[in-house]
């Protein structure tokens, strides 16, 4: 049975608004695929989920509903939801009283759904441009690699890079097939 039929097996209305139209699965990040990791949302909620940009808080009243879930998934996304419209006023009440137990709430605050965009860590490259995982860069200067007993060159790519969670100032990435870490000030994104 594939996850759409799974989910709708589960709920046949929209497991955030409640509504019965244009519904699809929607994979609450990160994921390993399961349908545990999965919920069923409307057209609507998915575009305002994934367009910050589009987000109209009034729609997102339904989740002093559906934050009772007793699917994770569901709780994760009403939490995530919750957090990014706190400056509302009515959703901070909410979150409030919401609780999700220990496994739940770092599944939610994965993304850093929670954090201010100022308090947020960010990888910026030699030249001012933010890095993101999966990003590819091009080194900007000869390195010498301690250990591993090679210089990566001026000009080589490092594709499929990993940021180092609680230092901006490095990034992960491999260099002739060796995994090293990597000065951000020494990159610049391609």
């Amino acid at each position: 049975m594939n996850i759409e039929k799974e989910l709708l097996t589960r709920s046949a209305i929209c497991e955030l608004c409640g509504s019965e139209d244009k519904l699809s699965p929607y994979e609450v990040a990160p994921s390993n695929g399961s349908i545990d990791e999965h919920i069923l949302v409307c057209a609507t909620c998915k575009e305002q989920v994934e367009d910050k940009d589009k987000m109209d808080a009034n729609h997102w009243r339904c989740l002093n509903d559906s934050m009772w879930s007793t699917i994770p998934a569901v709780q994760v996304m009403a939490w995530r939801m919750l957090n990014r419209l706190k400056t509302e006023g009515w959703p901070q009440d909410l979150l409030d009283m919401l609780y999700l137990d220990e496994e739940t709430t770092a599944w939610a605050k994965a993304t850093g759904e929670d954090e201010d965009e100022e308090d947020k860590v960010k990888h910026i490259d030699s030249n001012g441009v933010e890095l993101q995982p999966g990003d590819s860069v091009v080194l900007i200067k000869d390195l010498k690699v301690s250990g591993a007993g090679f210089t990566a060159k001026r000009g080589a790519a490092v594709r499929r890079i990993s940021l180092v969670a609680d230092d901006p100032t490095h990034i992960e990435g491999r260099v002739e097939g060796q995994q090293i870490y990597i000065l951000t000030k020494y990159v610049k994104k391609i």
